[in-house]
């Protein structure tokens, strides 16, 4: 390898130092014995390159490049911004002019009364931020008994350990000795298709909602701090819930006094059709977390937006808010998430997702329910969960230790398109930026990847 550092063509030497040197996150380090890591050197639009192989990301990343890949003006700005200032803490009452303007820019952009900002580096931060700033909020209004998170089944909040406690997926708590029990208690998820029986969608939207307020009880209320979920559980299903869901959450949380925490990490900036996805669902949440989208994945940054309740009670005393990050508000970061706005707002791509593009996306993808192997195909916006069945009729599920998804991306890589397995599911979520010519290249690729491994389960006699 050259010794100059922005040397990467030597590809080979690079995988090697990388086998060697790099821990990689949510990766089997036994799958870096066998192959070398696949290494991605260019993306543009909606397409990642690496290794000579051009891919369409139905992912965004990890559902955070909403305006797509490549785009010169973020560049400029983070450049223009680095030259000037490249970096200054937020300690002591100590602000910078992207900051100070994001700020307010989030606080016109939130839900009702959201109007005061945190910044982070990640959701996982966020996240983790809400958990202080909830039982900092109840200490000083006289009520530090109320300490418990109430979460759910299939949730994803972070990798921190209070975030991952917050988590519905004990595999990223035991590995770790991370204890739930007395700090977060996890509910019902609002996923009609697995467990939704014979109940209408919105009879088990009420049912599942009424799953928190039997908690609250059984807990007390009095004990009961927050309850936090995603709009639509992301990472582990893409669970879109039924409409009457929400809405009762949120009546649920104000007759018990319980703070409502919305974790928009995901679904922020567009991708639902609006803004945030609590207009989207019709409810309004005290707390908002964002990341992802704030930046389009261009700079780590995060934000956790608070009511202004909530914000008179935690400033209304003189004493220093012990809590921060040493890059919260950077100005590289915060030039850049306001680009990232600029752009979304320029191009209409909420509006753009809410109209034409999303209802394409909804029409050729939803197509894909006619599959043998497709139970269900749920989308919201650019938000997508393919439920794969073994039975559609009783929507029996193939055994988890058939790794279906995971063969089902795998062919999809064949097909030069990337989606992300979990559990059962096949999920996508593209950049705002897609055209109908790549969604119809993402339907077909996506069929043939269903038929190969539909074939594979036929030939074994294992096929529904």
């Amino acid at each position: 390898m050259s010794d100059n550092i922005q040397d990467f063509s030597d590809l080979a030497a690079l995988q090697e130092a990388d086998r060697r040197h790099h821990l990689h996150p949510f990766t089997d380090p036994q799958a870096l014995v066998s192959a070398p890591p696949f290494i991605v050197d260019n993306a543009k639009g909606v397409f990642i390159e690496g290794q000579n192989i051009r891919v369409l990301d139905a992912m965004a990343g990890l559902g955070c490049v909403n305006i797509g890949y490549g785009r010169k003006e973020m560049a400029d700005v983070a450049s223009a911004m680095m030259q000037k200032l490249s970096y200054y803490h937020s300690f002591a009452a100590v602000s910078n002019p992207p900051a100070a303007a994001l700020c307010e820019k989030l606080a016109s952009l939130a839900p009702g009364d959201l109007n005061k900002v945190f910044f982070a580096n990640s959701g996982s931060e966020a996240n983790e931020s809400v958990i202080k700033l909830v039982h900092m909020y109840w200490q000083l209004k006289g009520q530090a008994d109320k300490r418990i998170f109430i979460s759910r089944d299939f949730a994803y909040h972070g990798s921190t350990i209070a975030a991952s406690a917050l988590n519905g997926l004990t595999a990223m708590h035991s590995p770790f000795g991370i204890e739930t029990s007395g700090s977060v208690e996890h509910v019902t998820a609002p996923f009609w298709y697995r467990f939704g029986g014979e109940l209408s969608p919105n009879d088990f939207g009420i049912q599942a909602a009424k799953s928190i307020e039997d908690k609250i009880l059984e807990l007390g209320p009095d004990n009961v701090a927050a309850f936090i979920g995603e709009p639509i559980q992301g990472t582990l299903g893409a669970i879109i819930p039924p409409d009457s869901y929400w809405p009762e959450v949120e009546r649920i949380c104000r007759k018990y006094n319980v703070l409502l925490v919305a974790d928009e990490v995901v679904t922020g900036f567009g991708r639902t059709g609006t803004w945030f996805a609590q207009e989207k669902f019709g409810f309004q949440a005290d707390i908002m977390t964002l990341a992802k989208g704030l930046s389009s994945g261009y700079q780590p940054i995060s934000a956790v937006i608070i009511n202004d309740d909530i914000a008179s009670v935690v400033t209304e005393k003189p004493e220093v808010l012990q809590h921060g990050f040493t890059t919260s508000a950077h100005p590289v970061a915060a030039a850049v998430a306001l680009k990232n706005i600029e752009i979304i707002e320029r191009e209409g791509l909420v509006e753009r997702v809410a109209g034409e593009i999303g209802t394409y996306f909804a029409e050729i993808i939803g197509a894909l329910s006619d599959h043998p192997l497709v139970g269900e195909v749920r989308i919201c916006g650019l938000c997508c969960g393919i439920e794969l069945a073994k039975n559609k009729a009783t929507r029996e599920q193939y055994p988890y230790e058939f790794s279906l998804c995971n063969h089902v991306s795998q062919a999809a890589i064949g097909q030069r398109i990337i989606v992300r397995p979990g559990g059962n599911v096949v999920m996508m979520f593209p950049p705002l930026i897609i055209e109908k010519s790549e969604i119809d290249m993402l339907a077909k690729g996506l069929r043939i990847a269903l038929d190969h491994v539909y074939g594979m389960l036929v030939a074994e006699g294992m096929a529904g």
